[in-house]
């Protein structure tokens, strides 16, 4: 069914959950309390999450890992799973007939003879969207190309290839323990309506809530009407505002820097940030900031497929990464966290407000010196 036009004055609050719906699962991972009228959100240990399942695809880079699995597929997704991942984070938009898809990419690109088409993801039917690439039952789907960040356009080719997939494809087919870190992918191009972000969020929490079960979920966004208003639409999940952190300028004033993110999720009642690692890095005293704002703070970017990068970002109370290189990032991560201390029956009577202690890295004095001084290295990295 397309997607209606409707008054964002008459979209319910929909955060109805499942009679079957237990919290059991998501509050090992988040905990809520209330302070200054607002839900808070805790997360009681460093999360590890696979970005856009096993790794993004970098067509163009000569390290074959970033073109192993197709990214944004359930292949992806399982492959991602069989390491000690908290998470998977994916892209979801929103078909022209109202179908949320999994897809990053703002334009879909194939040829034909020679000649290069481009459609716009969200102006696709479901069935248009679904007959590019591989498909079922091993036949032939029409070409997939990718646009580089340098405009050139290139096969994508990747070892192990992939079908496209919907959201609802994402839930019912992948490991049911795996967290999904949802972002919600609009244009950075287009000024949006309120109404059209009503619709499309709906359509995409539709799905949310028939399929989630006890699955953890975490929304995010670019885009900061869509953050706020799904932060608005449901109360059932934790909703971070994503920002690159003041690298880069935008016409809406709430992306250009850490501190206005920290305003929005104050405004909005949002959960937490997830911020480009650099810019986190340039301006490491902003996560006090943030902390002191009752908000979580996670990171993403191709820093954290740096172990040093990941191992100082736990050092200054980060609450995870996003990162490609799954299977390096989490064999470096358990190495690299020991429990501080085994918690005993006693103490969780004493503390049964308080989540799990996390977990502290081991280092040395002089590794720690080592990894302060790594700093403006990892930043012009």
């Amino acid at each position: 069914m397309a997607l209606k036009a409707v008054h964002v004055s008459d979209v319910p609050k929909l955060d109805q959950v499942p009679e079957n719906r237990s919290f059991s699962h998501c509050a090992t991972r988040f905990s809520n309390g209330v302070e200054s009228n607002r839900v808070l959100y805790s997360i009681p240990k460093f999360l590890v999450v696979g970005h856009r399942g096993h790794g993004m695809n970098s067509l163009q880079s000569a390290d074959r890992r970033m073109k192993a699995i197709k990214e944004n597929s359930i292949l992806s997704f399982n492959a991602a799973a069989k390491f000690p991942l908290d998470f998977i984070e994916f892209d979801v938009q929103v078909t022209k007939d109202g179908c949320p898809v999994i897809f990053h990419d703002d334009f879909i690109l194939s040829h034909d003879n020679g000649i290069i088409f481009e459609r716009r993801v969200t102006e696709l039917t479901l069935t248009d969207f679904l007959s590019y690439g591989p498909q079922r039952g091993g036949k032939t789907g029409k070409s997939m190309l990718r646009k580089t960040k340098d405009g050139k356009i290139v096969e994508w080719n990747v070892e192990q290839d992939d079908s496209l997939c919907t959201l609802q494809d994402v839930f019912q087919q992948v490991e049911p323990s795996l967290g999904f870190n949802i972002e919600l992918k609009f244009d950075d191009h287009i000024v949006y309506q309120q109404d059209h972000l009503a619709c499309v969020l709906q359509a995409v929490l539709k799905v949310v809530f028939e399929y989630a079960k006890d699955r953890p979920i975490i929304f995010s966004s670019f885009q900061p009407d869509a953050a706020l208003l799904v932060k608005r639409l449901q109360s059932a999940y934790p909703v971070f505002f994503l920002t690159d952190g003041g690298s880069h300028i935008f016409y809406d004033v709430r992306r250009n820097s850490l501190e206005e993110a920290i305003k929005l999720c104050l405004e909005g009642g949002l959960e937490g940030i997830v911020s480009e690692v650099k810019g986190v890095f340039r301006n490491p005293g902003v996560v006090t900031k943030i902390k002191d704002a009752k908000l979580s703070l996670m990171t993403y970017g191709e820093l954290n497929n740096v172990p040093e990068a990941v191992y100082m970002q736990h050092l200054m109370g980060i609450d995870g990464v996003i990162m490609d290189l799954v299977q390096e990032i989490t064999s470096a991560v358990s190495d690299m966290i020991k429990p501080s201390r085994t918690i005993e029956e006693d103490d969780l009577a004493v503390e049964n407000s308080e989540m799990q202690q996390k977990s502290k890295p081991k280092f040395s004095q002089k590794e720690l010196s080592f990894l302060w001084k790594l700093i403006p290295e990892l930043i012009g990295h």
